[in-house]
């Protein structure tokens, strides 16, 4: 049997989207979904307020080497979101009547966490 190591982004990647999920919580949001496949697309949050669903993307980095956290959301990431978010939604028992695509940041310096929420980062027409 072989194993790989674990990524070491892995854990880092984990503490951010729990971090979001408790920010958007704290917002008025309910969290109905964390790391979900849909359309072959992992959802890293999807929260819903009314009949308002709202698929959060959550960009975790410790330092700017690789650029900010923002700049990982390309085109085609979006274009992958936008695709998971239309599987998910035709799943679901629950009709939602509007969708929106966030994206929440998380910057680690030491033990010092900044998150950012951004709504409305994109919409699925920006694809």
């Amino acid at each position: 049997m072989t194993t790989t190591p674990e990524d070491p982004r892995g854990p880092l990647g984990r503490e951010g989207e729990v971090r979001a999920a408790e920010l958007l919580a704290r917002a008025g949001y309910a969290i109905v979904a964390r790391n979900v496949r849909a359309g072959g697309v992992e959802l890293d949050l999807v929260a819903a307020r009314g009949d308002l669903a709202v698929f959060v993307e959550v960009k975790t980095r410790r330092g700017r080497r690789h650029g900010a956290p923002a700049e990982a959301v390309d085109a085609r990431k979006r274009g992958r979101l936008v695709r998971g978010a239309a599987a998910w939604l035709a799943a679901q028992p629950r009709r939602y009547g509007r969708a929106r695509f966030d994206l929440v940041t998380c910057e680690v310096d030491g033990d010092a966490w900044r998150l950012e929420h951004w709504p409305a980062a994109f919409d699925a027409g920006d694809v």
